[in-house]
């Protein structure tokens, strides 16, 4: 499963800026939307990176920091679910992929 992750977070954030399409622009909605793409886009790079690090505690930070990020999407994902927000079904697939993706994240922290 850890070979297609790259590829997974790759998927759920371009899933997202798609989904974020469809969810109109209010002044409740843009602040979100503008975090929610950052959060989305930065779990995938930081994980990126973490492939390339030169050291195991290098390694470390960055697939911590991809976490954070995958925690502070899936928050935004919630609030944006609550609220029935845009695409109904296309944010609880979200809620669901960001979910699991953190339960990964985490597992893959706590062996290094």
């Amino acid at each position: 499963m850890k070979n297609d992750l790259p590829e997974r977070l790759l998927k759920f954030a371009v899933d997202v800026i798609l989904y974020l399409r469809s969810v109109k622009n209010t002044i409740e909605t843009m602040d979100m939307k503008r975090q929610l793409v950052k959060s989305s886009t930065s779990s995938g790079a930081n994980y990126e990176e973490s492939q390339g690090s030169p050291t195991r505690p290098d390694a470390k930070t960055k697939i911590g920091i991809s976490l954070k990020e995958m925690r502070e999407s899936n928050y935004f994902l919630r609030i944006f679910n609550n609220l029935k927000c845009g695409d109904v079904k296309q944010c609880e697939y979200l809620v669901k992929e960001s979910s699991e993706l953190k339960l990964i994240l985490a597992s893959i922290l706590n062996k290094i």
